[in-house]
């Protein structure tokens, strides 16, 4: 029920993405969601991809920081209010969110939340239990 999720380090700097871009184009990398943060300094750039390991060496190749890490997807009715029930659902356990950021499915019913959790099976057990649709990475891949 994890989901892998590749996190890059870029320098703050105009173009920074456009390199990132190029190379999963180059690799033939289909990007499923993304975030990006950033600093006076320095972004991270979180995607979710078709290929994982693929753009992970893609962009490490390329001289790039990569980290991997494991997220959950969780979809949702996309209606006022989807969010706080899964805050609901998973304040009374002790699992903090480190971040999380959110789009929309093409039918536009659903939208598919990614969280990064402190107790990530912690969360999922809560998630499961609550009947909450949790995605597994297969499936968040090949959307």
């Amino acid at each position: 029920m994890k989901v892998n999720q590749i996190s890059i380090f870029l320098e703050n700097k105009p173009g920074g993405l456009e390199i990132v871009t190029r190379v999963l184009q180059d690799a033939d990398i289909n990007i499923r969601a993304l975030s990006l943060a950033d600093t006076s300094d320095f972004g991270i750039l979180r995607l979710i991809v078709n290929d994982t390991d693929k753009a992970e060496k893609a962009l490490q190749d390329e001289g790039f920081t990569v980290r991997r890490t494991s997220v959950v997807a969780v979809e949702i009715p996309d209606r006022p209010g989807g969010l706080h029930s899964i805050m609901q659902a998973i304040s009374g356990r002790g699992v903090n969110v480190e971040y999380t950021y959110a789009f929309v499915e093409r039918s536009g019913e659903n939208a598919i939340i990614i969280f990064r959790f402190d107790k990530t099976d912690e969360a999922i057990n809560v998630l499961l239990e609550k009947g909450f649709t949790v995605l597994p990475g297969e499936k968040l891949y090949r959307l």
